[in-house]
């Protein structure tokens, strides 16, 4: 969804920000850098940018009251975008603002970057961007030198792997009555970097085809594995089932409709609208109004066809992986042993 082919890196400015109830403070930079160096800039681009190639979600800023305007993020990067001039003093104040939420004991300090971009694609179309990165994690490197007679060997106790950012986002220059295009990376994957998303940035998903089918999806998985239990009698192969058919619709069809997934997937009037309630108690809470009735995001069931189980874990002596026909195994009880059996049928043995 991002690209950066054609992308070129215009400012760059580095903080550093540290974590305020341990008594850490922040360093802010007097002027930008000046990036002269082609073989840096490139690592730089690679670096901010790799990691949102494969990025699906798009979100947009947002405010409890409605405002937008009070959304700090959003009222600077539209200071950048409306003043070029003002780049650098505006990264200045996101730096204060991060370590002004920088509460939590466990977040880490680290450098801050902040780069405007021009010419960066998000679906399909060109746009000037602010990027904010922190980096967290730093690594031991070691550094090999021709010496005299052969090489000299050093190291780098706190580099930073190119390869790894561990927090960043995009703010494209477009969109802005909506809250512009912004898109997300946190590697932390913690309770507590939730700030990075909700307390720093305030961010919601957009409410388009990718995360409506992305939405639903995850619903239906959480609805089989533990809402069905109770008003139903389900086997876990029955939940598996379940669940390769829902993937295999949403593979096969363009649109998805509620009432035809119901009919022709879950196929049982009290669980449709145990389904239905449950999709609506979820996009009530979170906000997400998921619909029922959009066109299906190929990207978004690719994403969750992975985390869909189909592997029924017997004891700790077997597993058994349901791809199919749910007809071809049986459950049943042997008296004599006093143990549950699955018996699976099959026509040749690859």
């Amino acid at each position: 969804m991002v690209s950066f082919l054609e992308a070129s890196l215009a400012q760059l400015s580095v903080h550093r920000v540290g974590n305020k109830v341990q008594d850490e403070f922040y360093v802010l930079s007097e002027s930008s850098l000046v990036i002269d160096n082609e073989i840096l800039n490139n690592l730089l681009n690679k670096y901010f940018l790799s990691p949102f190639e494969k990025v699906n979600e798009v979100f947009r800023f947002m405010h409890s009251s409605g405002d937008l305007a009070l959304n700090e993020l959003f009222h600077f990067t539209s200071l950048m975008f409306k003043d070029r001039g003002s780049f650098h003093e505006v990264s200045k104040q996101i730096t204060k603002h991060l370590f002004d939420i920088s509460s939590h004991p466990k977040i880490k300090s680290g450098e801050l970057y902040i780069a405007y971009f021009n010419d960066l694609q998000i679906e399909g179309e060109l746009h000037d961007a602010v990027g904010i990165f922190k980096s967290e994690s730093k690594e031991a490197f070691l550094k090999v030198s021709p010496d005299e007679g052969g090489f000299s060997l050093d190291y780098e106790s706190e580099g930073i792997n190119i390869q790894k950012l561990d927090k960043g986002c995009l703010i494209f220059n477009t969109d802005k009555e909506e809250g512009y295009k912004v898109v997300l990376i946190d590697q932390t994957n913690r309770t507590d970097a939730a700030y990075w998303k909700d307390d720093f940035l305030k961010l919601k998903i957009r409410n388009d085809d990718f995360n409506k089918t992305n939405n639903t999806l995850s619903v239906l998985k959480n609805f089989v594995n533990t809402k069905l239990d109770e008003g139903f009698e389900i086997s876990k192969a029955d939940k598996i089932d379940l669940l390769n058919k829902s993937i295999k619709y949403f593979k096969e069809k363009e649109t998805f409709d509620m009432n035809e997934f119901g009919e022709e997937v879950i196929g049982n009037d009290k669980a449709i609208e145990s389904f239905k309630a449950y999709s609506q108690s979820y996009a009530d809470e979170f906000d997400a109004e998921m619909g029922d009735s959009f066109n299906i995001s190929n990207a978004a069931v690719k994403k969750q066809a992975r985390v869909f189980k189909s592997i029924l874990k017997l004891d700790k002596n077997f597993h058994i992986y349901i791809h199919g026909n749910k007809e071809m195994i049986e459950k049943g009880f042997d008296e004599d042993k006093k143990l549950n059996y699955y018996k699976v049928y099959f026509k040749e043995e690859e």
